[in-house]
């Protein structure tokens, strides 16, 4: 019952709502911000102002009440929000306040330790511990050990620099590198050593940057090269094949000699210990040369592993100046030696029986064969590299070719071998046959020129074609290997080697019984090669003989 003695502002003396009147809503019911607006039919709220307390709510279609909510947000009409925020809206706030002094601490952390980091100071150089003392000494037979490695060599700096890429084969003391770079000079181009034996392929027009030869090396133009004295690239080969030796190096001496850990440094393989000491071998580096990466003392930086490989190296040589050696161990294919040098290795063996009775029947197989056409390739002394083309007849024992020198590419030397001795006769290339000194033309069938006369088998080419023209008669003597399988002509020969007394020949025996190829090993150090192909020899005219000269009237002889 209602006991107001007015009645509500928006209702008439009955309690009736006014019509077109609008009931005001609270404060609390419209502010959504808060969390606070209810969910429901617009223009409904949980409770009208004016409404005294206590008393029941008016209930309407669509609209739901909750007596605890009503109760707080009961209000007079017009009275002032007290109401704050949630509990969950406080602790969301008080969270956020927390989150963001958090950040501008470790911000302001951050930037104060970056202002005041120092990185720790490199460990100081010391002598090598026994450990390290002893991966330095059994670096060499790792090397050897591991048989072969790619490198990367570069000598000198500016428009002096060389640069070689290629391969090293330890196990053989084989190099076969491509040398590139501005100051390259006459062996830019591919290079081979076996040993102490150096060839090269000349290439004048290749690019100044090396890149890694072909694994197969190119058949031709290889020649002996005798370096000039005062050249850098000897002692840089001397040095990568003096990497690998058969016993360790002693220790307790290389520890004596100075040697010194420098520090720690990682390639491209892993981890390393930079190591300062000595050449091995005895080699000297070029003192005081810090370009070369070492101390005043000139003594060498090796970069080695935890397992004693090296990977890089660093040195000054005399008369060389910087060097630098990187060492890629993953690269290790099987490298072929041209033919100069004795070509791919094999598996020397005992001749099989099938193999015996083709080496006995070889000298009546080529005087069935008649003759042949030969091409020589003969690196005969330390920069005479010859090449010939011509005929050879087992029939008439006669040979007959045009030899030149690739040192004098003008000339050509015609060289007659027959019962009666040796011929030769100097002319200019264009009498004598003709063609390039690398590929000369076969000799004119009329012998021209003056003629000289020599005893048989006074020179490496002497003995080559003296062997070629005795193996049509008595055939091969000595003790016989087969060394290993290959292809000459398109056919698949046997290699079979022989020394005797005088030289060291090797057969090249095709499976039909015929000789495909003569090797003679020379003198230094290389192979020469006469090439047969089974042809039809031309008559061979005789060389023209000096008169005799008479003797003097009323000469007598003692």
């Amino acid at each position: 019952m209602d006991t107001s003695p007015e009645p509500a502002p928006d209702t008439d003396p009955g309690g009736k709502p006014r019509p077109g009147t609008n009931r005001p809503v609270t404060r609390a019911a419209s502010r959504s911000a808060t969390g606070r607006h209810r969910d429901g039919p617009a223009g409904t709220t949980g409770r009208t102002a004016g409404t005294p307390s206590g008393s029941a709510p008016t209930d309407r279609p669509g609209t739901a009440h909750r007596a605890g909510s009503d109760r707080a947000t009961d209000s007079p009409a017009g009275a002032a929000d007290t109401t704050g925020p949630t509990p969950a809206g406080r602790r969301r706030r008080t969270v956020l306040m927390l989150l963001g002094l958090t950040a501008v601490a470790s911000a302001t952390g951050l930037v104060l330790g970056l202002l005041s980091w120092a990185p720790d100071p490199p460990e100081a150089a010391r002598p090598l511990t026994i450990a390290e003392g002893e991966r330095l000494a059994a670096m060499r037979v790792t090397n050897l050990r591991d048989l072969r490695a790619g490198v990367r060599v570069t000598v000198g700096a500016g428009a002096a620099r060389t640069e070689l890429v290629g391969w090293v084969d330890w196990s053989r003391a084989l190099l076969y590198l491509d040398v590139g770079g501005p100051g390259a000079g006459a062996e830019r181009g591919l290079l081979q050593r076996a040993g102490p034996v150096l060839v090269i392929r000349p290439d004048p027009a290749a690019v100044p940057t090396p890149a890694a030869p072909p694994l197969v090396p190119p058949a031709d133009r290889w020649r002996l090269h005798r370096p000039a004295p005062d050249a850098r690239l000897v002692p840089v080969l001397d040095l990568l094949l003096g990497l690998a030796a058969d016993r360790p190096d002693p220790a307790q001496a290389l520890r004596d000699s100075g040697a010194r850990w420098l520090a720690r440094d990682t390639v491209a393989a892993g981890p390393v210990d930079v190591v300062e000491a000595p050449l091995p071998g005895g080699t000297s580096p070029a003192t005081g040369d810090r370009r070369a990466g070492g101390d005043a003392d000139g003594q060498a930086r090796y970069w080695l592993d935890q397992d004693a490989r090296l990977h890089k190296l660093v040195v000054g040589l005399p008369g060389v100046g910087a060097v630098t050696v990187t060492v890629n161990r993953a690269d290790r294919p099987t490298l072929r030696p041209v033919d100069a040098l004795g070509g791919r290795p094999g598996l020397p063996r005992a001749l099989t029986d099938a193999e015996q009775d083709r080496l006995e029947r070889l000298p009546a197989r080529l005087r069935a064969q008649g003759g042949a056409a030969l091409t020589l390739t003969a690196p005969t002394g330390t920069d005479t590299n010859l090449r010939g083309a011509g005929w050879l007849s087992w029939t008439a024992r006669t040979a007959y070719l045009a030899v030149a020198d690739l040192g004098v590419p003008d000339r050509r030397t015609l060289l007659r071998r027959d019962p009666t001795g040796v011929a030769r006769a100097d002319v200019p290339a264009t009498a004598g046959g003709g063609g390039t000194a690398e590929t000369p033309g076969r000799p004119p069938l009329t012998p021209t020129g003056a003629w000289r006369f020599n005893r048989p088998g006074t020179d490496d080419l002497g003995l080559l074609v003296d062997a070629a023209l005795a193996a049509g008669s008595s055939g091969p003597r000595g003790r016989a290997v087969r060394i290993r399988e290959d292809v000459a002509g398109g056919r698949t020969v046997d290699v079979v080697e022989l020394r005797t007394a005088d030289a060291r020949l090797r057969y090249w025996i095709d499976r039909g019984g015929s000789l495909r190829r003569l090797e003679l090993h020379t003198d230094p150090g290389a192979w020469a090669q006469l090439d047969l192909s089974p042809a039809s020899v031309p008559r061979l005219a005789p060389v023209p003989r000096p008169a005799a000269t008479a003797r003097p009237t009323g000469a007598t002889t003692r």
